[in-house]
């Protein structure tokens, strides 16, 4: 009261109100009547007779507790806002969770730690049992809250030591190897030479490391300002059992003492260091690049997805090139818990938003999220509730301008050839600004002149004229909050949480442009750079405040890849057709599980909410499908580009001839000249040239003697004056029909060595061949290369 009277509330004036009303009836007891004042003395001492000392302070409490809950008792209390908003098993566990938040942070300022850690355990206990106190004492922590209240909160979990022993007892036990701490040093081309810490959370000793190529590279959450990755050792540890994968769980450094960008460089230098160095930082064998899939909740979550618009955008100009970065391959897959996708915190929800919420093919899906946005004003203004198919002629699926067909997407041209549109942030998925206003009219209506307003009076039309008064151009969907708005009590994640949060990350020399910085709000990512992400699964709370995050960003994936694949690569803008190609999977894009009745931060907390290991058991599932579907993928690229090499290889001859051309052309039979050994060709050719000059010889001395004797010559005659038979009947060892002598057996002989010899040099000059210049080479080289495809083997004509 006191501090109402001075019109300052504060807790020292509270304070001093509490000692002054212990001070002045401790004083009382001590010094005045033991029956009371002299009203109430016969009171008193006639009710001293008949009840106990116990039997008066059970009455006193129980009548201070009625008077306090009268108008509870009376049915005049006010609704509560919680009492259909969460499932029975969530809000036990956000029960536990506000106790043990109130107990923390009532220690907190305990100097010896011993005493603070057990302080806190017990005051806890009270703040179980006095439930409304701890809310009170939360709502108010909350509304003014300091990065030191979060960094409690959440990092209690692995700091007390009596949470810690009671986590390991509630926690099944998934494996007998300890977490490794290690540090991953930082790629060449980064701007930070200070090594990355990390936790390896692997089910086997660390020699079993080389026989793995996958990696789970988890980023944790805690608001970019707490939770290491012992934090989450339930989740770790499971998917380590689960999977029989190593997961790499990042310790980047928090703000606000390292604000944004610096976590965000820590996560893309750690995934630059896997792919370069295949592994081998973290233990792998390194023959191969490892696989990755990158994991994330809260704000692990947006540091993920930015991290992969980093990965996608590596390389991919001048400037980055020259400065040593290189492409690096996309991650496999992406799994995010209730990410934080927008730090631009709005009210209103945009007819882009809402045209992606109510979706047809997302229906099932989102049907309760629409229903709640749709349900909003009919809630205020208490009108009935109308169908989901309302908004079905709103807005038109169209959410950017249209891309020309015949320029060339993402796939056919550098980037900077594309359309601005589509490498500019996607603002208007973002949380709008102010309501854009419109003047109907630009010029004001003439005025009505007397005669004509005493004649015709002033009658309600049907097509009222324009005046010049300003109009709110009218939303196409209706007027719905945010999610953040919606959720704004919730026991989890409040917006002046998620505010102090942003600013804190922020950081006080910053001052980043909202509705551009994609790599802070990962919602505003230009389509050109969603059109290369990731299959991506969602993992969110129906009662996020976060949730419209999740939506939104999962169906701006779907749209464009489902207008990448219906226009071929060529259209980034999203048809009411796209998502009826043939071909299109959705599920192969992003899926999004919204679990119903829970908020914000469920796989953090297992051991009060057991539901949740369920959860965690399925995102394991995830993980060793996207795994499979990435080898697959894998291998029918290697058939792919063996098949593609095969080509060249099959084509690698098949050149322009060089200056050379005036040569001839020589193509060998390889498979002939390896056949005989140029030894023998040689002894064959001087062979041969020896016969031909002494059968030459043989013959001018026949022709002489011939001439002598006047015998004319036998057969007929040819022009080198021998015939063709005599030739071979002198094969056959008889000249003329005569038996011939030695020396016509000596020349016999020789002409058989020399027949011989222009046989093999006739196969020579087939293996041989020798084409003119000004031959058609090139029709030549096709006729040869058609001979072996078709099986003909005759020269071209």
């Amino acid at each position: 009261m006191i501090d109402h009277l001075l019109g300052r509330p504060s807790v020292k004036s509270r304070r001093l109100q509490v000692l002054a009303v212990l001070a002045f009836w401790s004083a009382y007891l001590v010094r005045g009547h033991k029956h009371g004042p002299p009203v109430l003395r016969f009171l008193s001492r006639t009710l001293s007779k008949r009840l106990t000392a116990w039997q008066t302070v059970v009455i006193t409490m129980s009548y201070l507790y009625a008077a306090r809950n009268l108008s509870t008792l009376v049915g005049l209390a006010s609704p509560d806002p919680l009492s259909n908003m969460y499932d029975a098993t969530y809000f036990r566990a956000t029960w536990v969770l506000t106790a043990l938040d109130a107990g923390f942070w009532t220690a907190m300022k305990i100097g010896n730690k011993r005493l603070r850690d057990l302080a806190s355990i017990v005051f806890s206990l009270f703040y179980l049992i006095a439930a409304e106190q701890a809310d009170e004492k939360v709502r108010k922590v909350r509304a003014s809250i300091t990065v030191e209240h979060m960094r409690v909160s959440w990092n209690k979990g692995h700091q007390s030591p009596y949470l810690r022993f009671v986590q390991g007892l509630v926690r099944p036990r998934f494996t007998k190897w300890p977490p490794r701490q290690i540090r991953i040093a930082r790629p060449a081309a980064s701007d930070f030479t200070e090594p990355v810490s990390a936790w390896l959370y692997f089910d086997g000793p660390l020699s079993n490391l080389t026989r793995h190529n996958k990696v789970i590279l988890d980023i944790p959450g805690g608001g970019f300002v707490a939770m290491d990755p012992r934090c989450n050792d339930d989740k770790l540890f499971a998917w380590a059992a689960k999977t029989g994968l190593p997961v790499l769980s990042l310790d980047y450094k928090k703000a606000p003492e390292f604000p944004y960008p610096y976590a965000l460089n820590e996560c893309y230098d750690v995934y630059s260091t896997i792919i370069k160095t295949r592994g081998r930082c973290i233990g792998l064998s390194g023959h191969e690049v490892p696989k990755v899939v990158i994991t994330g909740d809260s704000a692990g979550g947006t540091l993920a997805a930015s991290t992969t618009l980093m990965i996608i955008e590596s390389g991919s100009s001048p400037v980055r090139r020259f400065q040593g970065q290189t492409d690096l391959p996309v991650p496999d897959g992406l799994v995010l818990f209730y990410p934080a996708l927008d730090m631009n915190i709005g009210s209103w929800m945009s007819d882009e938003q809402m045209a992606l919420i109510q979706d047809r093919r997302m229906r099932g899906t989102n049907r309760r999220i629409i229903q709640r946005k749709t349900s909003q004003y009919n809630h205020l203004a208490g009108t009935p509730h109308q169908s989901d198919d309302e908004d079905d002629t709103g807005p038109s699926s169209k959410s950017r301008s249209s891309l020309p067909a015949n320029d060339q997407g993402p796939s056919g041209s550098p980037a900077n050839t594309l359309p601005e549109h589509v490498r500019s942030p996607a603002t208007e998925y973002a949380h709008p600004a102010a309501t854009t206003w419109s003047q109907v009219q630009q010029h004001p209506p003439r005025p009505a002149s007397p005669e004509a307003t005493t004649k015709h009076p002033i009658t309600t039309s049907t097509n009222p004229q324009p005046g010049a008064s300003h109009h709110p151009e009218p939303m196409r969907t209706r007027l719905a909050t945010s999610s953040m708005i919606s959720y704004f009590n919730d026991r989890v994640l409040t917006p002046e949480m998620m505010r102090a949060m942003i600013i804190l990350y922020i950081g006080p020399h910053n001052r980043p442009d909202f509705s551009q910085d994609y790599l802070l709000s990962p919602i505003l990512a230009p389509d050109v750079l969603l059109s290369k992400f990731p299959k991506t699964y969602f993992l969110t709370g129906e009662r996020d405040p976060l949730v419209d995050d999740t939506v939104i960003f999962a169906g701006r994936l779907r749209r464009v890849k489902a207008a990448m694949l219906a226009s071929g690569g060529t259209r980034l803008e999203y048809r009411d057709s796209d998502a009826l190609t043939e071909g299109f999977d959705e599920k192969a894009v992003a899926e999004v599980a919204l679990i119903p009745g829970i908020s914000h931060g469920f796989v953090q907390f297992p051991s009060v909410y057991p539901p949740a290991w369920k959860l965690i058991e399925r995102t394991a599932g995830w993980i060793g499908d996207m795994f499979r579907e990435a080898s697959l993928r894998r291998r029918r690229e290697v058939m792919v580009n063996g098949r593609r090499e095969g080509g060249k290889e099959r084509h690698h001859f098949r050149q322009e001839s060089s200056g050379d051309e005036d040569k001839p052309l020589e193509m060998m039979s390889m498979t002939r000249l390896r056949a005989k050994s140029l030894r023998e060709a040689r002894e064959a050719r001087e062979a041969r040239d020896g016969a031909i000059a002494e059968e030459k010889e043989k013959d001018h001395e026949d022709q002489g003697t011939k001439a002598g004797n006047g015998l004319p010559g036998s057969g007929g005659g040819g022009e080198d004056g021998h015939s063709h038979a005599g030739s071979e009947s002198e094969d056959n060892g008889n000249v003329n029909g005569v038996p011939g002598s030695s020396a016509s057996n000596e020349r016999r002989k020789k002409k058989i060595v020399a027949k011989r010899a222009r046989k093999m040099e006739g196969e020579d000059d087939k293996s041989l061949v020798k084409l003119a210049s000004t031959d058609d080479l090139l029709g030549r080289r096709m006729h040869g290369l058609a001979k072996g495809l078709t099986g003909m083997h005759g020269d071209p004509e």
